[in-house]
């Protein structure tokens, strides 16, 4: 068995140096090997850093930083926004999100001329509608598509506010410096949306009280009705509208009984906090890190380190310890291709953001120059969808 093992690993052994190629311009990042960076970069509200490592065959995780105005006039709102987005089942849903959220949010930011919570909010219902309008015009053909889905976990710095607004489990941790002691402490931000958390499960059975199979646990993990483990996100539209639980539908994402209410809710949680002086940097990464580190872990690595490379040196630290787990060496692991990486550990993103509270406290309507990041991957077309093979559980939150 153990021999076996070893087998597969050796045939996906390759070199890193010019396995892949990746060019874009646009990011100023760098790849090696399955491993995307942008150690450092300027934003109206001070530095940040950015890194993307690959497990699936085709990267589920997508991420942008976008600085400068967040609407249409010249006028502003100024500030910074942060997205990233965890896809599940294949990466069409992140890269729609990618690709819409942000426009979604400025062009509610111009009409109400600021930021808010209802701003943001409508921004990813808009978001929700346009995936399922998607989904709609491409059931005939892809009707896999349906059952594809993502994370969505969203910072905005704004006028000295910091919104937070989330769908599934990606996680966004503040380190707040202690005056007395000088420690930096981990807060959490974010309100997360997997099953795993028991308030999620008695939320689904308040909202499901008819049925006593909401949330079932299967193979020692908690699941909404067996098949996934978040219970909020954009896209899974096969368990929100029950015309597309149905055939073509692969049977295994397919209910024996039909639903009238939907089974997951698109509906984020928001909160919004006051930035302070001692607030020293926020950390937004997909659960692929959080599976491999707490959060004061997390915020000692960034907080012990200089600010360059913070994003990769949280990941390099979680692929330590998901090597670790199995008991192999780091270098042997980078070494394995994607596909059979993710049964190692998952696609994981990571942004941490710096702020300056020099930067921060300076009106929104102070102008600056637009700044436009996307994390990165392997190059592959736009238009790629997910094969249309039966997805592996490896593949499913």
């Amino acid at each position: 068995m153990l021999s076996g093992l070893m087998n597969l690993l050796r045939a996906c052994f390759r070199p890193r140096s010019d396995q892949y190629v990746h060019t874009n311009s646009d990011t100023g990042g760098r790849q090696d090997g399955l491993l995307w960076y942008k150690d450092h970069g300027q934003h109206v509200n001070g530095e940040f850093s950015m890194a993307v490592v690959q497990a699936n065959n085709l990267l589920e995780d997508q991420s942008q930083l976008e600085s400068g105005s967040l609407s249409f006039h010249e006028s502003g709102p100024h500030g910074t926004f942060v997205g990233v987005y965890d896809g599940h089942g294949g990466p069409e849903t992140s890269r729609y999100i990618n690709d819409h959220l942000f426009q979604h949010l400025k062009r509610f930011t111009s009409e109400q001329q600021s930021m808010s919570v209802e701003v943001i909010r409508k921004a990813f219902q808009a978001t929700e509608e346009g995936f399922l309008s998607l989904v709609t015009k491409q059931w005939p053909m892809k009707p896999q598509i349906a059952a594809v889905g993502s994370c969505c976990l969203v910072g905005v710095i704004c006028n000295g506010t910091l919104y937070i607004a989330n769908l599934g489990d990606s996680r966004a941790v503040l380190g707040r410096a202690v005056k007395a002691t000088g420690e930096v402490l981990s807060i959490q931000l974010s309100a997360e949306h997997n099953a795993c958390i028991e308030s999620v499960r008695h939320e689904l059975h308040a909202l499901h009280p008819d049925d006593s199979q909401i949330v079932v646990l299967k193979h020692n993990v908690w699941r909404v009705k067996g098949l996934i483990q978040v219970s909020r996100s954009i896209g899974d539209v096969y368990l929100k509208k029950a015309e597309f639980n149905r055939e073509p539908l692969y049977a295994k994402f397919r209910l024996r009984e039909p639903f009238k209410n939907p089974i997951l809710s698109s509906e984020p949680s928001i909160s919004a906090h006051q930035l302070q002086a001692h607030d020293q940097f926020i950390i937004f990464a997909s659960d692929g890190l959080w599976e491999h580190l707490s959060n004061q872990e997390a915020v000692d690595i960034v907080q012990n380190h200089p600010h360059n490379g913070s994003a990769r040196r949280l990941v390099k630290a979680a692929l330590q310890e998901a090597a670790k787990k199995r008991e192999m060496r780091y270098s042997d692991l980078k070494k394995i291709d994607r596909g059979v990486r993710r049964h190692f550990h998952d696609d994981i993103t990571v942004i941490v953001v710096f702020l300056d509270s020099n930067l921060v406290s300076r009106a929104s309507s102070v102008k600056c120059s637009n700044i436009s990041v996307r994390g990165g991957g392997i190059s592959l077309p736009p238009n790629t969808l997910a094969p249309c093979t039966t997805p592996t559980e490896a593949g499913r939150l």
